[in-house]
């Protein structure tokens, strides 16, 4: 019997310190490794990405032509077009489609403009029509999609995210160390992040705060929220960070903290609950499903209610010596996991 050939479409790997990188890598290693000679499995990636996944794929790069016509048109029985900024229209390939959507942040945050928005939803909405299958990653996603798109629910499945159990070796140094106990946290200095409301939370204590990831304009009203609880000296932007780095952080930081407001998925609150940490979470959009009842909620951002909650948080953490739950949450995700329901996906739209 011959092997369908599946192409899963990684092109949003492009920048190595953005989600979309960590979800192509996680995702895709585990394709290769679970898919046991099920499938002819090709990648289809930019050339100058960063990883290329070893060797052990077949590998298509893009081209700038595709989006007029692609060479494989004909080749795939089934395409996966992993995100929904796919850059490999649906339109053209002749294959059963499949596509990952992360996030629908677009219609949750206060500044997006009506006309962006409607703009955005008929792009989006155009997609999801073209694929016949439709893959979210939260039901909070899930969600997101059948109330723009209902004629889509009964193409919907959710497939959670995986995430690497990091590994910080004993001798690793990272370029910046902290003097002292610190908090940590992680991803776009933007808006969203809610990355500014985090320096009210060193106020009464000696905790360090570390916040990693590529910097925009919105750094700036992060340093002015440290000046205002006068710990600005104890605030440490280190831009974008390795994975030893980041694992250094996971592992010595006193809590993570992720109060985002608008989030498919939360990769980064698995990595800090690998290494069994205290987690605090914004209760909004997919959170509460990734951090379930391991984490911490701040419920509101009024800075005293958030102050309240991570100071019980942490007293309750170290009472009951939660580590083991914060592991046991983590581990619910896997991409093993994940990559055997693609497959099943695969399978099933094919019969």
């Amino acid at each position: 019997m011959k092997k369908p050939n599946v192409l899963v479409t990684f092109d949003s790997m492009k920048d190595a310190n953005c989600g979309y990188f960590s979800f192509g890598k996680g995702l895709g290693d585990a394709l290769i490794q679970e898919n046991k000679g099920k499938f002819n499995l090709k990648f289809y990636l930019f050339k100058h990405t960063k990883y290329l996944f070893n060797g052990l794929v077949d590998l298509i790069y893009l081209s700038r032509l595709d989006r007029l016509f692609f060479k494989g048109k004909n080749d795939f029985d089934v395409v996966h077009l992993s995100d929904q900024t796919c850059r490999l229209r649906p339109s053209k390939v002749n294959a059963k489609k499949i596509m990952t959507v992360h996030d629908m942040n677009k219609v949750h945050l206060k500044f997006s403009k009506p006309h962006r928005i409607q703009v955005y939803l008929k792009k989006l909405g155009k997609l999801i029509a073209q694929c016949d299958k439709i893959v979210c990653i939260s039901q909070f996603v899930a969600n997101d999609v059948k109330q723009y798109f209902p004629e889509s629910a009964n193409k919907i499945s959710v497939i959670y995210n995986g995430a690497d159990k990091l590994i910080s070796a004993e001798n690793h140094q990272p370029a910046f160390k902290p003097g002292k106990k610190f908090l940590f946290t992680i991803g776009l200095l933007s808006v969203q992040k809610g990355f500014h409301l985090l320096p009210a939370l060193l106020k009464d204590n000696d905790f360090e705060l570390v916040i990693s990831g590529r910097e925009t304009p919105h750094k700036q009203r992060i340093l002015e929220e440290a000046e205002k609880y006068n710990c600005l000296d104890r605030v440490h932007i280190t831009g974008p960070i390795s994975d030893e780095d980041k694992a250094w952080y996971y592992k010595n930081c006193d809590a993570f903290l992720f109060p985002s407001v608008a989030e498919g998925f939360g990769l980064p609150v698995i990595e800090a609950m690998h290494f069994g940490k205290p987690t605090f979470l914004s209760k909004f959009t997919s959170l509460p499903e990734v951090g379930g009842e391991a984490a911490y909620y701040f419920d509101n951002f009024d800075a005293e209610n958030m102050q309240e909650i991570f100071n019980n948080g942490m007293l309750d953490f170290a009472k009951r010596n939660r580590s083991a739950e914060m592991i046991i949450q983590a581990e619910k995700f896997s991409w093993k996991i994940a990559a055997k329901k693609y497959f099943s996906l695969y399978e099933q739209v094919l019969h």
